[in-house]
């Protein structure tokens, strides 16, 4: 045993801190009883990737916390009651006049309150950045494939929090029993009394009895201030598990691969983005909340069941089954002395059921379609599945049609059209409108799937033409640099669709295995890849970039001239640094 490699010391106890202190005892005590320290150490250095579209779920996160936050300071003054008093506040418009408890302390929290008007806009924003956040995250996990395998579950968690959270901006914005949130309660009695046979229990044990009854304004702040919230924090936190035990996807790029996480760690880089990442959001609302009016209660007065604003709306994220309901046609139908209101059922009670389900069945549905079962960590470009992409585009074109028919009679005020052929037209849009956006779409990711292999072939266009001595003109091409190539390059192929197979029976007649389900299944996989272009093959890319070089060499001879000082034309456009000294 060499003795000299071996560390050598004089002391004979245990080293210690010099001036130890309370705060390190106390976390020294907590550790050695729950091995906090080990637990931490692995998750504190936790690497994550860094881009900015994954910056979309954080901002979800943040508005959130900023919803909890302004929330608390509006539970402090709001007071969630329908009985009935005289308002005798600042705003002299009103001041006389009778109304509900929580009507009365919304105008107090905007004009007696200080800084109560900020957190009431605050909050509405917020909640307007948090609904909005989420369906762009959500849009930026299905095109980017992010949802595939092992990560199905948070999908469908990630669904039910759309869902949740429009939900709770409903109940927020019902809470102030103004005119207008009066009136989106009187639609939801309806809708409720719509459901077949027990449409009417259901609305008695809503509203305490007869609508509006003086219940529904209490229930409703049960449900927003505790149940809903209590449901989003839980899974919320399953969602954030969920990301930590399977790790964050990352985009393809050199010494990325599907089992190693290319990034920053938590502490202390990604802790310290983040935390000033909240800070924006924090003030961006704010500046919102300070600067652009919404849901101004005041002008609205307080709820009256015989009257109904012109115009109005609900938020936004709303707007798309209210567009459904105003181009429904009216269709009833009567069966034993019970009414089928067909025309609130479809765009209210079943289409919206419809869509989230299918939102949510995506990754199963593309899993089974494909047939793909493998572990995927890194994302796909929207290009490179143009089947799937065009789907979403599908879905996203119905939505924004039916979210342009909430707003049907605005739109024939403001552009002097009827109000019926607007209706009309949209009508027939809803359905021919996404078939259109599917072929344009799939079509439009095929092409780029074409320029990309081209790219990769042949180099990118430098905007530099070349005259050959025969007086003929072409353009110089220059090759990508190694990162660039890779990413376009780092996809799988297609898998090749293989001929269904047939069984014979005992008569020597040919029958499909798998029966009918099989062979729905083949021939969707046939459609999902149809017209798919492939990225090239290594003897394609070996190919190209020899035929590269000999155009180089033929064009060597020319560059070597001057150009009457357009030799430098175009440099700026060149990838590789090196390349330019040419």
């Amino acid at each position: 045993m060499d003795t000299s490699r071996v560390a050598k010391t004089n002391a004979t106890t245990a080293a210690t801190t010099t001036k130890p202190n309370r705060a390190g005892a106390v976390a020294n005590w907590a550790d050695e009883r729950l091995g906090l320290a080990t637990a931490m150490k692995k998750n504190l250095r936790k690497v994550f990737p860094d881009h900015w579209s994954f910056m979309l779920g954080e901002i979800a996160l943040w508005s959130f916390v900023v919803l909890l936050l302004t929330g608390v300071f509006l539970t402090l003054w709001f007071t969630p009651s329908m009985g009935e008093v005289q308002y005798n506040g600042s705003y002299d418009q009103l001041r006389g006049i009778h109304m509900s408890e929580a009507y009365a302390s919304s105008l107090r929290l905007s004009f007696d309150v200080r800084g109560g008007l900020l957190m009431r806009q605050m909050h509405h924003w917020a909640a307007m950045l948090f609904v909005a956040s989420m369906m762009v995250h959500l849009l930026r996990v299905y095109f980017t494939g992010a949802f595939r395998k092992p990560r199905e579950l948070n999908w469908v968690i990630g669904s039910l929090l759309l869902i949740l959270g429009t939900l709770e901006g409903f109940t927020g914005y019902s809470l102030p029993d103004d005119l207008l949130s009066g009136t989106g309660i009187r639609a939801a009695d309806g809708f409720v009394k719509a459901t077949p046979v027990v449409g009417t229990y259901m609305s008695f044990f809503m509203f305490g009895g007869e609508f509006p009854g003086e219940s529904i304004i209490p229930r409703l702040y049960v449900v927003h201030v505790l149940l809903i919230p209590g449901l989003l924090l839980a899974l919320i936190a399953a969602h954030m598990l969920l990301l930590v035990y399977h790790k964050h996807t990352q985009w393809p790029g050199p010494g990325r691969t599907e089992h190693n996480v290319v990034g920053f760690p938590m502490l202390p880089v990604y802790a310290a983005k983040a935390g000033g990442f909240f800070f924006i959001v924090f003030g961006v609302t704010a500046l919102m909340g300070a600067l652009l009016s919404i849901n101004p209660v005041w002008k609205y007065g307080p709820y009256d069941p015989s009257k109904v604003t012109a115009g109005s709306q609900p938020d936004w994220y709303m707007g798309w089954p209210d567009g459904a309901l105003r181009i429904m046609p009216g269709l009833e139908s009567h069966f034993w002395g019970i009414t089928i209101s067909w025309n609130v059922m479809l765009p209210i009670l079943i289409l919206p059921v419809v869509m989230f389900t299918i939102v949510m069945l995506l990754p199963f549905l593309d899993a089974w379609i494909t047939g793909d079962k493998r572990d995927h960590h890194l994302l796909e470009r929207p290009r490179n599945a143009p089947t799937r992409t065009a789907l979403m585009v599908a879905l996203m074109t119905m939505y924004g049609l039916f979210w342009i028919a909430g707003g049907n009679d605005i739109i024939a005020i403001k552009l002097h059209a009827s109000i019926n052929q607007i209706t009309y037209f949209l009508r027939v849009a809803v359905f021919v409108g996404p078939v259109i956006a599917f072929v344009v779409t799939r079509r439009w990711c095929i092409s780029l799937q074409r320029k990309d292999n081209e790219t990769l072939l042949h180099g990118y266009e430098t905007g530099i033409i070349m005259r050959s001595a025969e007086g003929g003109y072409s353009e110089k091409h220059l090759p990508l640099s190694s990162t660039r190539a890779y990413t376009l390059a780092a996809r799988d192929r297609d898998p090749v669709p293989v001929d269904h197979q047939h069984d014979e029976d005992v008569n020597g007649i040919p029958a499909p295995s798998g029966g009918r389900v099989a062979a729905l299944r083949h021939r969707l996989r046939t459609l999902w890849y149809a017209d798919n272009v492939q990225k090239p093959t290594v003897e394609e890319l070996e190919a190209g970039h020899h035929h590269a070089e000999h155009e180089h060499e033929l064009q060597a001879g020319v560059e070597g001239h001057a150009a009457d000082g357009h030799q430098f034309d175009g440099h700026h456009l060149v990838e590789d640094e090196s390349l330019r000294q040419h």
